[in-house]
């Protein structure tokens, strides 16, 4: 395989992975585990309006269906960062690691490209 090629297989697989956590984080995650109005009631907890968990999933879902696709992919991954500056806003007060009590920040900062904005130690007292 050419270098072109390698590239364009690695593009193709980050595309895909990064619709199928949509997806999962739409569907899976907001629809059926917490469901639509547990969401909004965390949107609330947090001061968001409880409607905008309503657009946050739609956007998740047809963003992940769109990517898996490769539907205007660039445009679609771009449009979701705002998404995912906010996911790491909501989780910023948990820590760095994913997998603290209630999600920390790591994951939704490097999924949107962001580059950490308050240092946090590696390893946290509970």
């Amino acid at each position: 395989m050419s270098k072109s090629h390698l590239t364009e297989f690695g593009i193709f697989l980050l595309r895909i992975a990064l619709g199928i956590m949509f997806l999962a984080h739409s569907l899976f995650l907001k629809l059926f585990i917490f469901t639509l109005p547990g969401t909004a009631q965390f949107f609330i907890s947090i001061g968001l309006p409880g409607w905008f968990a309503y657009m946050v999933f739609a956007v998740e879902a047809i963003a992940g269906a769109f990517l898996v696709l490769g539907i205007q992919a660039r445009w679609v991954a771009s449009a979701t960062v705002p998404i995912l500056a906010g996911a790491t806003w909501a989780h910023s007060g948990n820590g760095w690691m994913f997998g603290y009590e209630n999600g920390g920040w790591e994951y939704p900062a490097r999924a949107s490209g962001r580059r950490p904005f308050r240092p946090q130690p590696f390893l946290r007292a509970r």
